[in-house]
């Protein structure tokens, strides 16, 4: 026997003798070892922001992983999708935002520059929750029928604040089921949607889950109606669409954790680990329904079934809403 293959077995038997396998190879490193970088679709301070920092404080606590987060806010959320689908697949770049909305705003992209079902992967899914309709707190209108008759009645004089895709898209469901015909006003954040409402600028917002739920706690606004086809766990007091006479709205969004396409099983693997034994704790679930959403646990396969059913749905929406592509 050679001196190389003589040596080459030493090291093997040494390992097994220590009651492991043979050492990783050269170059290969335990995961995590080194900073997990976590984005956020909108600015600090933002309910999306306070969901990401939130998992990305747990996750360090979990794992001894330094964890930081970094904000990519504008263009819908598609400024940090595409970070995140340009970031190398090491699972140290995680995405957590609206796997819903990164369906909605790529289909309303006329020449979008990725294929999210191609270039993410859903690692966990975290919550499903449903955006808003809401009003000032000094707003004549207590219901959604107060709201609708009311818009009716203003016609082209009447307004509404949205900020996202999907606000957008339940702007025109509801204009369009309800038979009302208010101007849609885009802003940059929800919270200055809510700003022009308080001021009597615009007569409602539709604005995310986390946002509404605080503002109603603060006693700032009033919800009328929550887009989901049932009542959430997490906002049990407000009413569905259906319940305020406009039928056939069941908009549901749901939060994952993404990865750039490519990163290793294992690892995609191991971050569902993570959330999985996060979401199951007594705080997170709390945190998780006070912040508007029900918890939703899935595998990762489960998770990117959702995001391709999410861009067959969304795209359906986006025509029937006949909302034109940016």
């Amino acid at each position: 026997m050679g001196l190389i293959n003589r040596f080459s077995t030493f090291v093997i038997a040494s390992a097994l003798a220590l009651g492991g396998t043979a050492a990783p190879s050269l170059g290969q490193e335990k995961y995590p070892s080194r900073t997990i970088e976590f984005v956020a679709a909108f600015p600090g301070g933002s309910g999306a922001d306070v969901l990401v920092r939130y998992f990305a404080q747990k996750i360090g606590q979990l794992t001894g992983a330094t964890t930081f987060v970094t904000n990519k806010p504008g263009a819908g959320g598609n400024i940090a999708t595409e970070y995140t689908v340009r970031a190398k697949p090491d699972g140290y770049t995680i995405y957590i935002h609206s796997g819903s909305s990164v369906a909605s705003s790529q289909m309303l992209m006329k020449a979008p520059t990725y294929d999210v079902a191609k270039d993410l992967q859903v690692a966990a899914t975290i919550n499903q929750q449903a955006f808003m309709i809401a009003v000032d707190k000094a707003s004549p209108y207590s219901t959604l029928q107060d709201l609708t008759t009311a818009m009716k009645e203003k016609k082209e004089n009447a307004s509404y604040g949205i900020a996202t895709a999907t606000g957008k898209i339940l702007g025109v469901l509801y204009s369009t089921k309800a038979g009302i015909s208010p101007i849609q006003v885009s802003y940059k954040q929800s919270s200055d949607a809510t700003n022009d409402m308080k001021s009597g600028t615009i007569d409602f917002a539709i604005i995310d889950p986390v946002l509404a739920l605080a503002q109603q706690r603060n006693g700032e606004s009033r919800l009328l109606a929550i887009a989901s086809g049932t009542r959430m766990k997490s906002a049990p007091d407000v009413p569905t669409m259906t319940e305020g006479g406009v039928a056939g709205i069941n908009l549901i969004g749901w939060f994952a954790a993404m990865v750039p396409a490519q990163t290793p099983k294992p690892i995609v693997d191991q971050i569902n680990g993570w959330f999985k034994e996060i979401l199951a704790q007594p705080d997170t679930v709390k945190f998780v329904q006070d912040n508007g959403g029900d918890v939703f646990v899935n595998a990762p396969e489960k998770g990117q079934e959702l995001l391709k059913h999410s861009l067959v749905e969304w795209g359906e929406y986006i025509k029937i809403a006949d909302i034109p592509k940016n």
